[in-house]
């Protein structure tokens, strides 16, 4: 990863930091003094460095060990795939507010994961005052894809040693390994060994997500199973059934595999304009179902670029949504890269598929 420098660019109601490339030729002279000299990568987030790519890192020789499957893990998600595509059978009885609370739900726990464990809290793109903090996190344990710190410290491991076997979803080994086999086997020793040796400080120092940590069992019967399938029920009269196997069962599942394609598809299929030595591809259906996560060989490319892409707006709802809390005070120093770094990366490493190209 080549160094950045940024500029502190302040606007009406909040602070962004676009990052932009360093001088080739470096101080002229060697006579600048340090004072007047531009903040690079290593200065916007001294609190982050373990989502930069370690491309030192290989594999160790010899065979694979033994895939260890996890019975449990794959009886319940079979029973809930089941319950999902029951509770597509099912809509056509559901009563309008059903349908529109699912959706809503659905949102708020993708928003959880986006928003909030991938962007605010593994790559540290932005920050957020205790307000958001508190919806982000609740968002997040309705989700139910592992608390924060868990979720965090796999996917920094993703981006550190990515497509390795430390990494926890290598999509070397397949769509299916990539999309939900990963979570239906025991980890990798590499995943275990390297994930254990992360630095993890910050989030260990965070008294909200380890809150998280200590509660989450019940936090997430409560946020992702409970108060989805009784809110219905209660307040419109919705059948209990119509509750838990549309509102409840269809829409976690919804959400956890739009989430997965991140990993699965957008690692697999698409366009590579920003890197082509590296596997993350651009998939605009994986962002229209991920509210923003599909511009992968972008955000892979850019892990401390708050909007995970490009182009901010464009089928980016969490780019949107931070941008809303950023205008009600809530999000501020939003990182974003420059065109001008963009730009020469694309010259630099894109396949030619981009359209300034």
């Amino acid at each position: 990863m080549p160094a950045h420098m940024l500029q502190k660019i302040s606007g009406s109601y909040t602070t962004t930091t676009t990052i932009t490339e360093p001088p080739s030729g470096g101080p002229q002279n060697g006579k600048e003094k340090l004072k007047n000299m531009p903040l690079y990568l290593e200065d916007i987030r001294p609190e982050m460095k373990e989502d930069i790519h370690d491309p030192t890192y290989q594999d160790a020789e010899g065979p694979p060990p033994k895939l260890e499957y996890v019975w449990r893990n794959i009886i319940l998600m079979a029973l809930l795939h089941m319950g999902a595509l029951y509770g597509i059978t099912l809509i056509p009885s559901c009563k309008l507010y059903t349908c529109l609370f699912a959706v809503l739900c659905y949102v708020i726990s993708a928003l959880g994961i986006t928003a909030g464990a991938h962007r605010l809290w593994s790559h540290r793109t932005y920050k957020a005052r205790l307000p958001l903090r508190i919806f982000l996190i609740i968002a997040n344990t309705m989700a139910f894809q592992n608390d924060v710190y868990e979720w965090a410290r796999d996917h920094r491991a993703h981006h550190k040693f990515s497509e390795t076997h430390a990494d926890p979803h290598n999509s070397r080994r397949g769509f299916f390994f990539s999309h939900v086999g990963w979570l239906l086997v025991r980890k990798h020793p590499a995943v275990k060994e390297k994930g254990g040796k992360l630095d993890m400080s910050d989030l260990e120092a965070e008294k909200l997500v380890m809150f998280q940590r200590k509660y989450y069992k019940p936090g997430l019967l409560l946020m992702c199973f409970i108060l989805p399938t009784l809110v219905p029920w209660y307040y419109w009269g919705e059948t209990f059934l119509n509750s838990l196997y549309v509102s409840t069962f269809l829409r976690y599942t919804a959400v956890l595999n739009a989430t997965w394609l991140v990993n699965s598809a957008a690692h697999l299929y698409g366009y590579r304009p920003y890197d082509k030595n590296i596997e993350s591809r651009e998939n605009i259906l994986v962002s229209l179902g991920a509210v923003g996560e599909g511009f992968h060989n972008y955000h892979h490319t850019f892990p401390f670029d708050y909007s995970a892409s490009e182009y901010r707006w464009h089928i980016n709802f969490t780019t949107f949504f931070i941008d809303c809390m950023a205008a009600l005070g809530l999000a501020y120093d939003r990182k974003k890269v420059s065109k001008a770094a963009v730009l020469a990366r694309i010259k630099r490493t894109g396949d030619g598929s981009h359209k300034s190209d």
